[in-house]
Protein backbone atom coordinates (compact mmCIF):
# COMPACT_ATOMS: atom_id res chain seq x y z
CA UNK A 1 0.00 0.00 0.00
CA UNK A 2 2.37 2.63 -1.32
CA UNK A 3 2.07 5.99 0.41
CA UNK A 4 0.09 4.65 3.36
CA UNK A 5 1.17 1.42 5.03
CA UNK A 6 4.93 1.93 4.94
CA UNK A 7 7.62 0.71 7.34
CA UNK A 8 6.69 3.36 9.93
CA UNK A 9 3.10 2.15 10.19
CA UNK A 10 4.23 -1.48 10.03
CA UNK A 11 6.44 -0.77 13.03
CA UNK A 12 3.70 1.02 14.96
CA UNK A 13 0.83 -1.34 14.12
CA UNK A 14 2.87 -4.39 15.08
CA UNK A 15 3.60 -2.81 18.46
CA UNK A 16 -0.10 -2.84 19.40
CA UNK A 17 -0.55 -5.11 22.40
CA UNK A 18 -3.36 -7.59 22.93
CA UNK A 19 -5.98 -5.64 24.93
CA UNK A 20 -6.93 -8.80 26.80
CA UNK A 21 -3.39 -9.45 28.07
CA UNK A 22 -0.26 -7.56 28.99
CA UNK A 23 3.45 -7.91 28.38
CA UNK A 24 5.91 -7.50 25.55
CA UNK A 25 5.30 -11.04 24.32
CA UNK A 26 1.86 -10.10 23.03
CA UNK A 27 2.92 -7.00 21.10
CA UNK A 28 2.41 -7.91 17.47
CA UNK A 29 -0.83 -6.18 16.56
CA UNK A 30 -2.37 -9.62 16.22
CA UNK A 31 -0.44 -9.91 12.94
CA UNK A 32 1.43 -13.07 11.86
CA UNK A 33 3.47 -11.43 9.10
CA UNK A 34 3.69 -8.34 6.93
CA UNK A 35 4.50 -7.51 3.33
CA UNK A 36 6.42 -4.38 2.34
CA UNK A 37 5.11 -1.79 -0.09
CA UNK A 38 6.16 -2.69 -3.59
CA UNK A 39 9.76 -2.14 -4.63
CA UNK A 40 9.66 -1.08 -8.27
CA UNK A 41 12.02 -3.06 -10.53
CA UNK A 42 12.48 -1.59 -13.98
CA UNK A 43 15.43 -2.61 -16.12
CA UNK A 44 18.18 -2.30 -13.55
CA UNK A 45 19.72 -4.20 -10.67
CA UNK A 46 18.96 -2.15 -7.60
CA UNK A 47 21.59 -1.52 -4.93
CA UNK A 48 21.01 -2.81 -1.40
CA UNK A 49 20.18 0.69 -0.19
CA UNK A 50 17.14 0.79 -2.49
CA UNK A 51 15.65 -2.28 -0.81
CA UNK A 52 16.55 -1.05 2.67
CA UNK A 53 14.99 2.35 2.02
CA UNK A 54 11.59 0.76 1.44
CA UNK A 55 12.11 -2.07 3.94
CA UNK A 56 14.40 -1.06 6.83
CA UNK A 57 13.39 -4.30 8.52
CA UNK A 58 16.13 -5.89 6.40
CA UNK A 59 18.53 -4.43 8.96
CA UNK A 60 16.66 -6.30 11.70
CA UNK A 61 16.72 -9.85 10.33
CA UNK A 62 13.66 -9.17 8.17
CA UNK A 63 11.42 -8.37 11.14
CA UNK A 64 9.67 -5.36 12.63
CA UNK A 65 11.02 -4.17 15.98
CA UNK A 66 8.32 -6.22 17.71
CA UNK A 67 9.48 -9.34 15.87
CA UNK A 68 6.88 -9.75 13.11
CA UNK A 69 8.39 -11.19 9.88
CA UNK A 70 8.23 -9.01 6.75
CA UNK A 71 8.38 -10.21 3.14
CA UNK A 72 9.82 -7.97 0.42
CA UNK A 73 7.37 -7.26 -2.39
CA UNK A 74 8.73 -6.67 -5.89
CA UNK A 75 6.82 -5.09 -8.77
CA UNK A 76 7.88 -5.29 -12.40
CA UNK A 77 7.25 -7.12 -15.66
CA UNK A 78 10.65 -8.40 -16.84
CA UNK A 79 11.29 -11.96 -15.59
CA UNK A 80 15.09 -11.78 -15.75
CA UNK A 81 15.34 -8.37 -14.08
CA UNK A 82 12.92 -9.41 -11.36
CA UNK A 83 14.89 -12.61 -10.79
CA UNK A 84 18.18 -10.73 -10.45
CA UNK A 85 16.68 -8.28 -7.99
CA UNK A 86 14.94 -11.06 -6.08
CA UNK A 87 18.29 -12.81 -5.64
CA UNK A 88 19.88 -9.62 -4.36
CA UNK A 89 17.16 -8.83 -1.83
CA UNK A 90 16.99 -12.50 -0.80
CA UNK A 91 20.62 -12.19 0.32
CA UNK A 92 19.43 -9.54 2.81
CA UNK A 93 17.19 -12.18 4.45
CA UNK A 94 13.60 -10.96 4.21
CA UNK A 95 10.89 -13.35 5.40
CA UNK A 96 10.04 -14.07 1.76
CA UNK A 97 9.72 -12.64 -1.73
CA UNK A 98 6.25 -11.46 -2.75
CA UNK A 99 5.37 -10.53 -6.34
CA UNK A 100 2.83 -7.83 -7.11
CA UNK A 101 0.20 -8.66 -9.73
CA UNK A 102 -2.47 -6.42 -8.26
CA UNK A 103 -1.45 -2.76 -8.21
CA UNK A 104 -4.18 -0.72 -9.99
CA UNK A 105 -2.15 2.50 -10.37
CA UNK A 106 -2.30 3.84 -13.93
CA UNK A 107 1.40 4.66 -14.12
CA UNK A 108 2.28 1.10 -13.03
CA UNK A 109 -0.18 -0.51 -15.44
CA UNK A 110 0.95 1.74 -18.31
CA UNK A 111 4.40 0.19 -17.98
CA UNK A 112 3.01 -3.34 -17.97
CA UNK A 113 3.25 -3.98 -14.23
CA UNK A 114 0.86 -4.72 -11.39
CA UNK A 115 -2.69 -5.70 -12.38
CA UNK A 116 -1.87 -5.31 -16.09
CA UNK A 117 -0.01 -8.62 -15.89
CA UNK A 118 -3.32 -10.37 -15.22
CA UNK A 119 -3.95 -10.04 -18.95
CA UNK A 120 -0.96 -12.33 -19.61
CA UNK A 121 -0.92 -15.54 -17.52
CA UNK A 122 1.99 -16.90 -19.55
CA UNK A 123 4.17 -13.93 -18.55
CA UNK A 124 3.06 -14.35 -14.93
CA UNK A 125 4.34 -17.95 -15.07
CA UNK A 126 7.67 -16.84 -16.53
CA UNK A 127 8.13 -14.23 -13.81
CA UNK A 128 7.39 -16.58 -10.93
CA UNK A 129 9.48 -19.40 -12.41
CA UNK A 130 12.45 -17.08 -12.88
CA UNK A 131 12.20 -15.68 -9.34
CA UNK A 132 11.70 -19.13 -7.83
CA UNK A 133 14.89 -20.36 -9.51
CA UNK A 134 16.83 -17.27 -8.43
CA UNK A 135 16.27 -17.42 -4.69
CA UNK A 136 17.14 -20.09 -2.10
CA UNK A 137 14.79 -23.03 -2.02
CA UNK A 138 13.88 -22.36 1.61
CA UNK A 139 12.74 -18.80 0.90
CA UNK A 140 8.99 -18.52 0.19
CA UNK A 141 7.96 -16.96 -3.12
CA UNK A 142 4.38 -15.71 -2.94
CA UNK A 143 2.07 -13.64 -5.13
CA UNK A 144 -0.57 -10.95 -4.68
CA UNK A 145 -3.25 -10.63 -7.35
CA UNK A 146 -6.59 -9.04 -8.07
CA UNK A 147 -9.42 -10.90 -9.78
CA UNK A 148 -8.43 -9.44 -13.12
CA UNK A 149 -7.86 -6.25 -15.07
CA UNK A 150 -11.11 -5.22 -16.78
CA UNK A 151 -13.04 -8.30 -15.66
CA UNK A 152 -12.52 -11.49 -13.67
CA UNK A 153 -12.80 -14.00 -16.51
CA UNK A 154 -9.15 -15.10 -16.21
CA UNK A 155 -8.85 -15.12 -12.42
CA UNK A 156 -8.54 -18.89 -12.12
CA UNK A 157 -6.15 -19.10 -15.08
CA UNK A 158 -3.86 -16.48 -13.55
CA UNK A 159 -3.88 -18.19 -10.16
CA UNK A 160 -3.12 -21.55 -11.74
CA UNK A 161 -0.18 -19.99 -13.59
CA UNK A 162 1.15 -18.69 -10.28
CA UNK A 163 0.72 -21.97 -8.42
CA UNK A 164 2.07 -24.15 -11.24
CA UNK A 165 5.20 -22.02 -11.65
CA UNK A 166 6.25 -22.10 -8.02
CA UNK A 167 4.26 -19.65 -5.90
CA UNK A 168 3.77 -21.20 -2.46
CA UNK A 169 0.85 -18.93 -1.54
CA UNK A 170 -1.47 -16.51 -3.32
CA UNK A 171 -3.18 -13.50 -1.80
CA UNK A 172 -6.31 -12.57 -3.75
CA UNK A 173 -7.82 -9.11 -3.53
CA UNK A 174 -11.48 -9.63 -4.31
CA UNK A 175 -11.80 -6.92 -6.96
CA UNK A 176 -10.54 -6.25 -10.48
CA UNK A 177 -8.40 -3.29 -11.47
CA UNK A 178 -11.52 -1.72 -12.98
CA UNK A 179 -13.28 -1.99 -9.61
CA UNK A 180 -10.48 -0.02 -7.93
CA UNK A 181 -11.34 0.17 -4.23
CA UNK A 182 -15.11 0.55 -4.64
CA UNK A 183 -17.17 -1.76 -2.41
CA UNK A 184 -17.98 -4.56 -2.45
CA UNK A 185 -15.17 -7.07 -2.60
CA UNK A 186 -16.24 -10.27 -4.33
CA UNK A 187 -15.21 -12.83 -1.75
CA UNK A 188 -17.20 -15.57 -3.52
CA UNK A 189 -14.83 -15.28 -6.48
CA UNK A 190 -11.90 -15.78 -4.13
CA UNK A 191 -13.54 -19.10 -3.25
CA UNK A 192 -13.51 -20.02 -6.95
CA UNK A 193 -9.82 -19.18 -7.20
CA UNK A 194 -9.06 -21.18 -4.06
CA UNK A 195 -10.79 -24.22 -5.56
CA UNK A 196 -8.73 -23.94 -8.73
CA UNK A 197 -5.26 -24.17 -7.15
CA UNK A 198 -3.41 -26.52 -4.81
CA UNK A 199 -1.59 -23.88 -2.75
CA UNK A 200 -2.92 -21.81 0.18
CA UNK A 201 -5.00 -18.78 -0.77
CA UNK A 202 -5.35 -15.72 1.46
CA UNK A 203 -8.43 -13.51 1.15
CA UNK A 204 -8.12 -9.73 0.99
CA UNK A 205 -10.35 -6.76 0.34
CA UNK A 206 -12.97 -4.69 2.19
CA UNK A 207 -12.28 -6.16 5.64
CA UNK A 208 -12.97 -3.29 8.04
CA UNK A 209 -14.57 -5.06 11.01
CA UNK A 210 -14.61 -8.38 12.83
CA UNK A 211 -17.95 -9.13 11.17
CA UNK A 212 -16.37 -8.49 7.76
CA UNK A 213 -13.48 -10.82 8.61
CA UNK A 214 -15.78 -13.65 9.69
CA UNK A 215 -18.01 -13.27 6.62
CA UNK A 216 -14.98 -13.13 4.35
CA UNK A 217 -13.59 -16.35 5.81
CA UNK A 218 -16.97 -18.06 5.49
CA UNK A 219 -17.66 -16.94 1.91
CA UNK A 220 -14.14 -17.34 0.54
CA UNK A 221 -13.40 -20.55 2.41
CA UNK A 222 -9.96 -19.16 3.26
CA UNK A 223 -8.49 -19.78 6.70
CA UNK A 224 -6.24 -16.73 6.41
CA UNK A 225 -7.01 -13.11 5.60
CA UNK A 226 -4.86 -10.11 4.78
CA UNK A 227 -5.72 -6.77 6.40
CA UNK A 228 -4.90 -3.48 4.71
CA UNK A 229 -6.80 -0.26 5.21
CA UNK A 230 -8.94 -1.95 7.88
CA UNK A 231 -6.08 -2.32 10.35
CA UNK A 232 -4.83 1.20 9.59
CA UNK A 233 -8.27 2.53 10.54
CA UNK A 234 -8.57 0.23 13.56
CA UNK A 235 -5.17 -0.89 14.92
CA UNK A 236 -6.92 -3.32 17.26
CA UNK A 237 -8.60 -5.19 14.42
CA UNK A 238 -6.00 -7.95 14.27
CA UNK A 239 -6.44 -8.81 17.94
CA UNK A 240 -10.23 -8.52 17.69
CA UNK A 241 -10.33 -10.93 14.75
CA UNK A 242 -8.13 -13.37 16.66
CA UNK A 243 -10.43 -13.20 19.68
CA UNK A 244 -13.47 -13.83 17.52
CA UNK A 245 -11.87 -16.59 15.47
CA UNK A 246 -10.69 -18.53 18.51
CA UNK A 247 -13.96 -18.20 20.40
CA UNK A 248 -16.90 -20.55 20.38
CA UNK A 249 -19.09 -17.44 20.39
CA UNK A 250 -17.33 -15.16 17.96
CA UNK A 251 -19.92 -12.41 17.78
CA UNK A 252 -20.12 -12.12 21.56
CA UNK A 253 -16.35 -11.94 22.05
CA UNK A 254 -15.87 -9.46 19.21
CA UNK A 255 -18.31 -7.08 20.87
CA UNK A 256 -16.43 -7.03 24.18
CA UNK A 257 -14.38 -3.91 25.00
CA UNK A 258 -11.38 -6.15 25.69
CA UNK A 259 -11.35 -7.12 22.02
CA UNK A 260 -10.68 -3.53 20.95
CA UNK A 261 -7.78 -1.15 21.49
CA UNK A 262 -8.82 1.98 23.38
CA UNK A 263 -7.80 5.50 22.38
CA UNK A 264 -5.68 6.12 25.53
CA UNK A 265 -3.61 3.05 24.60
CA UNK A 266 -3.33 4.17 20.99
CA UNK A 267 -2.34 7.78 21.70
CA UNK A 268 1.25 6.98 22.79
CA UNK A 269 1.69 4.97 19.58
CA UNK A 270 0.45 7.94 17.55
CA UNK A 271 3.06 10.04 19.33
CA UNK A 272 5.72 7.44 18.48
CA UNK A 273 4.53 7.42 14.88
CA UNK A 274 4.98 11.20 14.77
CA UNK A 275 8.46 10.84 16.27
CA UNK A 276 9.51 8.36 13.57
CA UNK A 277 7.99 10.47 10.81
CA UNK A 278 9.72 13.58 12.13
CA UNK A 279 13.06 11.79 12.06
CA UNK A 280 12.72 10.50 8.49
CA UNK A 281 10.39 12.83 6.55
CA UNK A 282 11.22 16.34 5.40
CA UNK A 283 9.55 19.02 7.49
CA UNK A 284 6.96 20.21 4.97
CA UNK A 285 5.55 16.68 4.49
CA UNK A 286 5.42 15.52 8.10
CA UNK A 287 2.03 16.95 9.07
CA UNK A 288 0.42 15.34 6.04
CA UNK A 289 1.52 11.88 7.14
CA UNK A 290 -0.02 12.32 10.59
CA UNK A 291 -3.25 13.74 9.18
CA UNK A 292 -3.47 10.88 6.70
CA UNK A 293 -3.48 8.34 9.53
CA UNK A 294 -5.84 10.38 11.72
CA UNK A 295 -8.20 10.64 8.77
CA UNK A 296 -8.29 6.83 8.57
CA UNK A 297 -8.67 6.47 12.34
CA UNK A 298 -11.81 8.62 12.22
CA UNK A 299 -13.70 5.57 10.96
CA UNK A 300 -13.26 3.91 14.35
CA UNK A 301 -12.43 6.54 16.99
CA UNK A 302 -14.47 9.67 17.85
CA UNK A 303 -11.28 11.02 19.48
CA UNK A 304 -9.54 10.84 16.11
CA UNK A 305 -12.27 13.02 14.65
CA UNK A 306 -11.49 15.66 17.26
CA UNK A 307 -7.75 15.28 16.71
CA UNK A 308 -8.11 15.61 12.97
CA UNK A 309 -10.24 18.74 13.36
CA UNK A 310 -7.67 20.26 15.72
CA UNK A 311 -4.75 19.61 13.37
CA UNK A 312 -6.42 19.96 9.99
CA UNK A 313 -5.01 23.43 9.29
CA UNK A 314 -1.74 23.01 11.21
CA UNK A 315 1.44 22.18 9.33
CA UNK A 316 4.05 23.44 11.77
CA UNK A 317 5.93 20.55 13.37
CA UNK A 318 6.56 22.41 16.62
CA UNK A 319 2.83 23.12 16.99
CA UNK A 320 2.04 19.44 16.46
CA UNK A 321 4.69 18.48 19.02
CA UNK A 322 3.00 20.80 21.55
CA UNK A 323 -0.45 19.43 20.73
CA UNK A 324 0.72 15.84 21.27
CA UNK A 325 2.32 16.73 24.60
CA UNK A 326 -0.96 18.25 25.79
CA UNK A 327 -2.98 15.26 24.61
CA UNK A 328 -0.66 12.77 26.29
CA UNK A 329 -0.67 14.73 29.55
CA UNK A 330 -4.46 14.98 29.47
CA UNK A 331 -4.78 11.26 28.79
CA UNK A 332 -2.61 10.44 31.83
CA UNK A 333 -4.64 12.76 34.05
CA UNK A 334 -7.91 11.23 32.87
CA UNK A 335 -6.60 7.72 33.47
CA UNK A 336 -5.48 8.60 36.98
CA UNK A 337 -8.86 10.20 37.69
CA UNK A 338 -10.68 7.05 36.57
CA UNK A 339 -8.39 4.88 38.69
CA UNK A 340 -9.02 7.06 41.72
CA UNK A 341 -12.75 6.88 41.18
Amino acid sequence: MEGLLDWVLRDILTRVADPARSGESVRSGGVDRCVSEFIRVSGTLLPNRAFIRVMPELLNAGRTLSGVPVAAQLLGSDPNCLAENAARVAALKPAGIDLNFGCPAKIVNRHGGGAMLLEDPALIAKIISAVRRAVPAEMPVTAKMRLGFNDDSRAEECAQAMADSGASEIVVHGRTKAHGYRPPAYWERIADVRAAVNVPVVANGEIWTVADALRCREISGCNDIMLGRGIVANPGLGWAVRAATHSSSACRVASLPSAQVAWPDLLPLIAEFWKLVSARVIRKHRAGRLKQWLNMLRRRFPEAELAYAALRTINDSDAIDAWLRRELASSVVNTLSLAAA
